[in-house]
């Protein structure tokens, strides 16, 4: 196969066309602004911390850009790297289809034989929240303000898409397809629609945001609906209207029992003594944060990664995060872009120490996310020994265990092993919010076999509770194993797989090479050739564009991805929804001249269902 991008050797690079910001100011250009973040250090293998300087404003030089400042501020938490080279130039070998390694369940990918030199990688970082958020509000506490820059800060991207959603009945967009000469794009690159009703031109906006950045599924509504409305969901009884066992109701807890012992395949049937329920993962996440850590000490956890847990630690427990560096680059034949390694937790771990950072625990998401990877039970395995090592808690997240729709990918749960190197210090945490397309229903669970921790987080219970009602539900829900298997998996399977299907054809047909594992809502896009420099406001001003052309992607810096340029897209909506969502998308990215002609530093690879092999993305 061919290089992706071009032939052999670097190519010339054509400018960047510009689009100018709201007011007709021209986006900024040639500046360089890849130091790290105020607040936070990088570190070097072999090397001590590096003091970081400031950043330069963004609001001085861009002022009506307040929410290009947010975001940016947002990703102070992330250690940046102290330079962010280039995409580096690789070959990739011969086309070839490859056998699905059965270890990682996602394939064999080649080192490349020709690399230019690089720095020494930043292998880990850690996060300080303190030093990214001030506030100057008078009615607040201190702990008050940094709450509230959180708020002003990270959730800017999905309060503006609640104000404006798209709705194909109450806010569609007005521009169809069948007018092509009457769209126009205006100062600001945003695309109008041109109507002569009055005798002259009038402006009519794209309406309504495409969410394609928060990951829902969106895609089973009619089988839900129709399951919550049947009759045995309609139940009250007075023990449902007062206060229950904060651990949760004992018929519901016995229920999660058996659909944990079911589903996750575990070796002996799982105790209801050891289930907590909860709403939500988020939830889940604070609690154990509060009762495992004392102010200021941490958790590892391989990067990037799903950048809100960054709130669930830090805002109730104070706790931070050691950030453990993923990279995109084949480093030999066994290897696989982003893969976590015990080597990548042994050096996080011995350089936190090195700083003072008190580690108490590691978090692992399996599946993996943004990234899909599935974690195999020789990997699960190589982690918890390392965590035991270090005495370690080990909180482990499979929200997304019922979500692998790739009949080649197979998921293998933690409470799957036949033994756990330490039981008392692994805790595992599952909710229906992606894998029942119930985000807003916000039920969670806690599986520990250490009954000090169960019971501390069932005392904050207390805050988080469900209703007696909705535990009545969710247990009838959980124990109609019938519907479960004959109706809603194998339907949200074969529909998650078509929609993912849809998008990774768009991304294929634009040139564009991703990462996708089966698994999940979501597939790990890189763009990093559409970027005029490798940095972080780079991507932002990439982020900025695809919302005023109102649809959203999650950018990587989000997820802590210290490579400049890679976006998360989730695929998990209904078909007029992505349709429109991946023509923007699409407009977006041809309006802008490709920067990087050589290949991105790794072969992103996808997997093949009706084979179960694998085929590069060029």
């Amino acid at each position: 196969m061919g290089r992706v991008g071009g032939t052999p050797g670097r190519q010339r690079v054509r400018p960047l066309t510009r689009r100018p910001h709201r007011g007709g100011e021209l986006c900024p250009g040639g500046r360089d602004r890849r130091g790290p973040p105020r607040g936070l250090r990088v570190r070097v293998p072999g090397q001590g911390s590096r003091p970081s300087t400031p950043r330069h404003s963004l609001t001085e030089e861009r002022p009506q850009r307040t929410a290009t400042t947010r975001l940016l501020q947002l990703g102070q938490m992330f250690p940046l790297p102290q330079k962010e080279p280039k995409a580096p130039t690789i070959c990739l070998g011969p086309a070839s289809t490859q056998n699905l390694d059965s270890n990682h369940g996602d394939g064999l990918e080649r080192e490349c034989s020709r690399r230019p030199a690089q720095k020494r990688p930043e292998v880990y970082g850690v996060g300080d929240p303190l030093a990214m958020f001030s506030s100057d509000s008078s009615h607040l506490s201190s702990r008050g303000r940094i709450i509230k820059s959180f708020w002003d800060s990270a959730e800017e991207g999905y309060r503006t898409c609640h104000k404006d959603e798209y709705d194909e009945d109450k806010n569609p967009s007005r521009v169809t397809t069948s007018s092509p000469h009457s769209r126009r794009r205006d100062s600001t690159g945003c695309e109008y629609q041109e109507l002569g009703i009055t005798g002259r031109p009038e402006k009519l906006p794209i309406t309504g945001i495409i969410n394609l950045g928060t990951g829902e599924n969106k895609l089973c509504f009619d089988l839900l609906s129709k399951r919550l409305s049947q009759s045995d969901m309609l139940h009250v009884e007075p023990s449902l209207l007062q206060y229950p066992d904060w651990r949760g109701h004992l018929f519901l807890r016995e229920e999660v029992a058996r659909f944990l012992s079911f589903y996750c395949k575990s070796p002996a049937p799982l105790k209801p003594e050891n289930v907590v329920i909860l709403n939500g993962c988020a939830s889940l996440f604070s609690a154990l944060a509060t009762v495992l850590c004392e102010v200021e000490e941490a958790f590892l956890i391989p990067a990037p990664y799903y950048g809100a847990i960054t709130q669930h630690v830090y805002l109730y427990g104070n706790v931070r995060l050691v950030y453990v560096y993923l990279d995109s680059e084949v480093t030999g034949l066994h290897t696989r872009p982003f893969q976590l390694t015990v080597e990548k937790l042994e050096m996080a771990m011995q350089g936190a120490n090195s700083e003072g950072v008190k580690v108490r625990g590691l978090i692992l998401i399996n599946p993996q996310n943004p990234l899909g990877d599935i974690y195999s039970p020789g990997e699960l395995l190589d982690y918890l020994e390392f965590a035991k090592r270090y005495e370690l808690h080990v909180m482990v997240d499979e929200i997304y265990m019922l979500s692998v729709f790739e009949e080649s990918a197979r998921y293998h749960s933690v409470l799957s092993l036949e033994r756990l190197p330490d039981p008392q210090r692994t805790h595992v945490m599952w909710a229906t919010s992606k894998d029942f397309g119930m985000s807003g229903l916000r039920f969670g669970t806690l599986y520990s076999e250490n009954q000090d921790v169960a019971t501390a987080v069932a005392s904050l219970c207390r805050y988080h509770s469900l209703s007696g009602l909705v535990q009545y539900q969710m247990a009838q829900l959980l124990r109609d194993r019938d519907w479960i298997n004959q109706v809603y998996l194998p339907e949200n399977h074969a529909r998650l797989k078509a929609a993912h299907a849809y998008v990774s054809g768009e991304l294929k047909a634009l040139g564009i090479p991703f990462l996708s594992r089966g698994a999940g809502l979501f597939i790990w896009v890189d763009l990093r050739k559409y970027l005029p420099e490798a940095t972080f406001e780079e991507e932002m001003l990439l982020w900025h564009c695809f919302l005023d052309n109102k649809v959203m992607l999650s950018s990587g810096k989000t997820f802590g991805c210290k490579e400049p340029g890679w976006f998360r897209l989730v695929f998990s909506d209904k078909a007029p929804r992505l349709s429109v969502g991946m023509q923007r998308v699409r407009q977006v990215l041809e309006g802008k001249s490709q920067v990087v002609e050589d290949p991105p530093s790794c072969q992103i690879q996808e997997p093949r269902a009706s084979t179960g092999e694998l085929v590069v993305v060029s």
